[in-house]
């Protein structure tokens, strides 16, 4: 047993894809050779990435896999042996295809034996098969690893014979594979293994590195090299880096973990250097400077105490001279065209009111079958002025109306169309200087929002308002001409739409019905422009609201219950969780969450069903049983709604603690379907009573085990 090391040198790689890389690469090789019993399945395996290797390191891998028997089914006795007891033309044939030449004495074969196979009897083959040594099960592990790599775009290119093509992410240079101090005869990519690697392009002490054993891979690569090779202590220095230097200035760093991984991925060894640019450029809005500078230059804008923006950055580089100073004058030097761009947009944008640029989304596309951004607006229109209306009258109705008028406006703008991730932001910017008020402003900047997991939602009640109606236009549309999502494409966000909807109604505390909201939005469609998106849009609605709670971690029965009932106002769920949990607390809730279940049963299947709302005829109660339920409902039920239109639903379910012995005393004295039909009439209608009030907050049948 001894360490394995694998590298693989390529050029440059992807660096959004590295760290999903030298993740996949290791993962797969180390499990390929821990199933074929080269390495014990507790070995640790180590990942290393940096952007021209892929490589992994097995802390232990025998030189050869034990022996092993393998157990061969033949084929049933009653096809391998004639009426003599002999074997047949179709035995030998199977035994020959295993490698075993066998005659008439084939029964006396070693390790072949006849045993039980369900309910008849089959002939079986033990034979003992050689452990792989370490080159062949190398050999394939490393064929199984390369073609399963998650690479979203392979390139094709030629070794150095001229003819052969290979693919892979990137151009493959060298490979490396040692055991312990030994070199693995293995081959991939057209290379074949040595002990060779290179460190870093300029800073490595000698331009080769000859390794001298797996384990002291990562070790030597640093001190020789040059190259810090694992992904996440790499990540770890450039973070002390980061703050370091910040600090040193009373800054922070701007936090952005995918930002992190990008530069890490882009250096062998960072080396953070401060840099600044023009206190000029401050007058454009920071949302745009800090996202040329992180998605243009991979800089890490630099703000103060009160998270405002400075003009301070900080770049990492790849080499550390002993004079950094060009190194910084470069790169003040690449930003500030970059930043005069920025501001040049933002002057020349405001020369136009965002109200003037409204005409133009006529003209722009915003679905071939739903017509132009202009057409969108005034639905958005439309659908924002009843929300509005409906949660703050007239004055609500009106600063949403005004701000979906100028919503879209800003797609028009040159900043937007340079980067498109500010549109809203922009928006909201270019309204405040328009002289619109603010809280139309806010309305602007925030009606994209919640973009994402765990984003803010829109600030005001109006961005509430419009928020939500930009949503419903779009799922609405979407779904009335047949482009729900499929599977796990969704090409126009609406699983992030609904949850969107979903999370301004319960965290906004609004009191909207979602099905009334849906109405709503399918009505400002011009009529037979859509088909109503009928019960699949609120089903689809309720499946994402479903497995959001889950994520919360609502037991599957608690989410079921409340769901099941589909109420109307998505704001009143939380509270419903929280009685269904407390009810379940109760000692009578088991019994009741079964009796709930069969009475369900019994007025579905029960002859006829029966009307919840029948009345029940006091004369027609003839056992002291259902008398006795009778009155007890005739108590309980009043408490029960009272509190459930009090918006007190834990009170309303613990009501109903009350009604368990009553029940109990129902199902044992009492034959429900009667032969009677008058009487199994009324005991229906006593039952459906029942089960009206049980379920009011919730289906308690769900709860039942």
């Amino acid at each position: 047993m001894a360490p394995l090391l694998v590298e693989l040198r390529v050029e440059e790689l992807p660096p959004k894809s590295l760290r999903k890389l030298g993740e996949a690469f290791a993962s797969l090789l180390g499990a390929s050779l821990k199933s074929q019993g080269l390495a014990p399945p507790g070995a640790a395996v180590t990942a290393y990435a940096s952007p021209r290797r892929l490589a992994v390191l097995v802390a232990e891998v025998a030189d050869r896999a034990a022996d092993k028997t393998v157990r061969h089914k033949l084929m049933p006795s009653s096809v391998a042996l004639d009426a003599g007891g002999r074997p047949t033309p179709a035995l030998l044939k199977k035994l020959a295809a295993l490698g075993v030449e066998a005659g008439a004495d084939a029964l006396g074969l070693p390790g072949l034996e006849r045993a039980p196979d369900g309910k008849a009897e089959a002939l079986f083959l033990n034979s003992n098969q050689a452990g792989a040594s370490l080159a062949e099960g190398l050999q394939q592990a490393l064929h199984e690893a390369i073609a399963r790599l998650p690479i979203p775009k392979v390139m094709s290119y030629q070794l150095a014979d001229g003819w052969t093509s290979v693919q892979f992410v990137r151009p493959a240079h060298g490979l490396v594979a040692l055991h312990g101090e030994q070199v693995v005869p293995v081959g991939a990519l057209g290379l074949q293994a040595g002990r060779v690697t290179q460190g870093h392009r300029f800073e490595a002490s000698q331009p080769q590195i000859t390794l001298r054993s797996a384990a002291g891979y990562a070790e030597q690569l640093r001190d020789e090299g040059a190259v810090i090779a694992g992904f996440a202590e790499r990540r770890d220095e450039l973070v002390r880096q980061l703050q370091a230097a910040a600090q040193q200035q009373g800054l922070r760093a701007i936090d952005d973990e995918a930002l992190l991984d990008e530069v890490t991925a882009l250096v062998e060894r960072p080396n953070v250097l401060r840099c600044r640019f023009e206190p000029e450029f401050l007058a454009v809005p920071p949302e745009c400077l800090i996202l040329t500078m992180k998605a243009n230059q991979k800089y890490f804008p630099l703000l103060d105490a009160q998270g405002r923006l400075t003009e301070q950055f900080l770049v990492v580089s790849n080499i550390r001279p002993a004079d950094p100073s060009r190194v910084i004058q470069g790169n003040e030097r690449v930003v500030r065209p970059r930043l005069a761009d920025a501001k040049f947009f933002y002057d020349q944008d405001r020369r136009k009111t965002l109200a003037s640029r409204v005409p133009l989304l006529d003209k722009v596309v915003y679905h071939g079958r739903l017509g132009s951004q202009g057409e969108r607006v005034q639905r958005v229109r439309r659908i924002a002025g009843v929300i509005g209306q409906r949660l703050g009258g007239p004055a609500l109705a009106a600063q949403a109306d005004r701000a979906a008028l100028l919503a879209k406006a800003d797609l028009l703008t040159d900043m937007v169309g340079e980067f498109p991730e500010l549109q809203g932001v922009m928006g909201g910017y270019y309204a405040r200087h328009d002289g619109e008020p603010e809280a139309v402003a806010l309305a602007i900047e925030d009606h994209y929002r919640p973009r994402f997991a765990g984003d803010a939602l829109p600030r005001g009640e109006a961005g509430r308002v419009l928020a939500l109606a930009d949503k419903l236009e779009t799922l609405v549309g979407l779904f009335g001409i047949g482009q729900a999502p499929t599977g796990d494409k969704d090409p126009f966000a609406l699983r992030r739409h609904a949850l969107g909807v979903i999370r301004i109604l319960v965290e906004g505390a609004l009191p909207l019905a979602l099905p009334v909201l849906l109405d709503d939005a399918a009505r400002a469609y011009a009529p037979g422009a859509i088909e109503p998106p009928g019960t699949a849009l609120l089903d689809f609605v309720f499946d994402r609201y479903t497995g959001a709670l889950r994520e919360q971690g609502y037991r599957a029965a608690e989410v079921e219950a409340v769901l099941g009932l589909r109420p109307a106002r998505l704001d009143q769920v939380p509270p419903r969780l929280a009685a269904v949990r407390a009810f379940a607390a109760l000692p009578e809730a088991p019994a009741l969450a079964s009796a709930n279940k069969r009475v369900g049963n019994l007025l579905r299947k029960g002859p006829g069903g029966a009307d919840a709302a029948a009345a029940v005829d006091p004369a027609l109660l003839r056992e002291d049983a259902e008398r006795a339920l009778a009155a007890a409902l005739a108590h309980t039920a009043p408490r029960a709604d009272a509190a459930f239109e009090a918006g007190d639903y834990t009170a309303s379910l613990q009501a109903l603690a009350a009604l368990k012995g009553p029940v109990d005393g129902f199902f044992d004295g009492v034959m429900v379907l009667a032969d009677d039909p008058a009487l199994r009439a009324n005991r229906l209608a006593l039952l459906g009573r029942l089960h009206a009030t049980m379920n009011r907050v919730a289906d308690l049948s769900r709860l039942a085990a």
